[in-house]
């Protein structure tokens, strides 16, 4: 597909997609084009719609690029195709449209990814739980700490407390994937092999943060106050409300350099660790093929 300034249709999956601007720059740090974000999005794919499935997407859009406005959006917006699958559901008490319904769009297929892309929808959050096939909430079917580093701390402190993160989780049978983040730290998601409420899913996590605060003081804190953070690494324990998204692994980010939300192997989370980029991503799924996989089977 080669960039252009007017409008094109193309099919996808059998489905129309219109294009627009594809020779936009959208990270003007490396000249990556609109083009170029919609390549990287139909490389991964089969791994990122593995991820979105059934979950209903806020996007963070760019329409100029990472330079330019950017804001969230949760609705579906108005002119969106008929075949993108969407749902309504309320949102959820504490949050700002509490009260309200919101019309979720669900990316279901390559089409979709396609269509987010050329609305320069660089990242997908997500929520931890998904929609059953009568529409319906269902209990989170993943549990996510997401590691957040207090400078001068860095990815090197996040890697050592993931793996304290992850031997605790292991006592109580949960195996976690860790995702650097695109950003400043990491997150691991954890499979829940049995259905429990939000938020006793919530607390679980809280749990595990307090106590390996409390068991590693000089590394860990799990209270967001900022003046307790500098050179340790928050476990951010309350992305685990139904009302709460993270983002949303192969996600592109919506940073000056283009970075993934990445799956990573855990012997690679170590000293030296390092965010990644679309290149690097499609690259280890082609060659070492998805850190998921074995959970998600």
């Amino acid at each position: 597909m080669s960039p252009a300034d007017d409008a094109q249709v193309v099919d996808v999956g059998g489905h129309r997609v219109r294009l627009t601007h594809l020779d936009r720059v959208m990270y003007p740090s490396v000249a990556m084009t609109k083009a170029e974000v919609i390549d990287y999005l139909t490389r991964v794919s089969p791994a990122l719609l593995r991820q979105l499935r059934d979950r209903p997407v806020t996007r963070i859009r760019f329409p100029q690029g990472v330079d330019g406005e950017r804001f969230f959006e949760k609705n579906i917006p108005a002119g969106a195709p008929d075949w993108v699958r969407r749902q309504t559901l309320p949102a959820a008490p504490g949050t700002d449209d509490e009260g309200k319904d919101l019309t979720y769009p669900f990316l279901d297929d390559l089409a979709a990814l396609v269509w987010v892309g050329n609305q320069g929808a660089l990242e997908l959050h997500t929520p931890q739980w998904r929609v059953g096939p009568r529409g319906g909430v269902r209990a989170p079917d993943r549990l996510v700490i997401d590691l957040d580093p207090g400078a001068p701390a860095g990815l090197d402190e996040c890697a050592r407390v993931a793996h304290l993160v992850a031997e605790r989780l292991a006592q109580d049978d949960l195996a976690c994937v860790p995702v650097t983040s695109g950003s400043k730290g990491l997150q691991l998601y954890a499979p829940l092999p049995v259905r429990r409420s939000a938020m006793e899913v919530r607390q679980y996590a809280h749990d595990v943060a307090r106590e390996l605060a409390a068991a590693h003081p000089a590394l860990v804190v799990s209270v967001m106050r900022k003046d307790l953070r500098g050179g340790k690494v928050l476990l951010d324990w309350s992305q685990n409300h139904p009302a709460k998204t993270t983002i949303t692994p192969y996600s592109l980010r919506g940073r000056e350099r283009p970075a993934v939300a990445a799956p990573r192997s855990w012997d690679e989370i170590g000293p030296g660790l390092a965010q990644l980029g679309p290149d690097d991503v499609v690259r280890r799924l082609v060659g070492e093929g998805d850190p998921f996989g074995p959970l998600d089977a």
